[in-house]
């Protein structure tokens, strides 16, 4: 497996179909209305492209993760094999690795609800089922301290902000969140990072597992994490 290193991303696995990297907190994953060039999006055109601009050479993005969120991000190096992956995403198996406060009273369940946004882009949980989209998370406690529990999560439907709703709305919320989670957290990183992703390669419809490594941020704030 290859790994290469560029203005701090890293290249997890490259091939002619796809480019999965390992997108580091604070980056936008693509363009927003603010923000064009500061993207892995850009960054990872300027590679493709090996800085000539005329290249025709381009990616495809697959999908996304928040800008706060780290961790496993695919896009694809055409178009044809963008919309493959994308029409079998419902294949796709993503999981999560996420440091919350407390303890939560069941070491693994399942929170349900329909998440709704706002005009000031804010997600929340509504009981209108006409309005809000179904939404599903699965989590398992790995490991406890004294403030925090360790959590793999599997993101059974992706909705915007839906980890980071789903456990504050239960209390618990994700470390350094500062949308939804503690008004004075300290913690300036928010502890959330996409761990793997297990999905049917575009050209030769094989398995593929992909694995992002344990950022060093989580050990320091709860030791090793196996």
């Amino acid at each position: 497996m290859r790994k290469d290193y560029l203005k701090g991303i890293e290249i997890v696995y490259e091939d002619r179909d796809i480019l999965v990297i390992d997108k580091p907190p604070r980056l936008l994953t693509m363009a927003s209305a603010t923000e064009r060039e500061k993207t892995a999006y850009h960054i990872l055109t300027d590679y493709v492209r090996k800085g000539c601009a005329k290249s025709p050479k381009r990616i495809f993005i697959v999908h996304r993760l928040d800008r706060d969120t780290s961790g496993i991000v695919i896009f694809a190096k055409t178009e044809a094999a963008k919309n493959c992956l994308q029409d079998q995403w419902d294949k796709t198996e993503k999981k999560y690795l996420g440091v919350v406060y407390g303890k939560l009273p069941e070491k693994s369940g399942v929170i349900t609800s329909y998440l709704i946004e706002n005009a000031a882009h804010v997600v929340y949980s509504t009981k209108d089922k006409s309005t809000g989209r179904l939404s599903t998370t699965a989590y398992k406690v790995l490991k406890e301290t004294r403030d925090f529990s360790v959590l793999e999560i599997d993101l059974i439907t992706g909705r915007k902000n839906q980890i980071r709703v789903h456990f504050a709305e239960k209390g618990h919320p994700v470390v350094g969140d500062a949308k939804y989670g503690k008004k004075d957290d300290m913690h300036k990183r928010m502890a959330l990072h996409a761990r793997s992703i297990s999905f049917l390669h575009p050209w030769n419809g094989r398995r593929m597992l992909l694995e992002a490594k344990v950022p060093a941020y989580f050990t320091g704030l709860v030791g090793n994490i196996t």
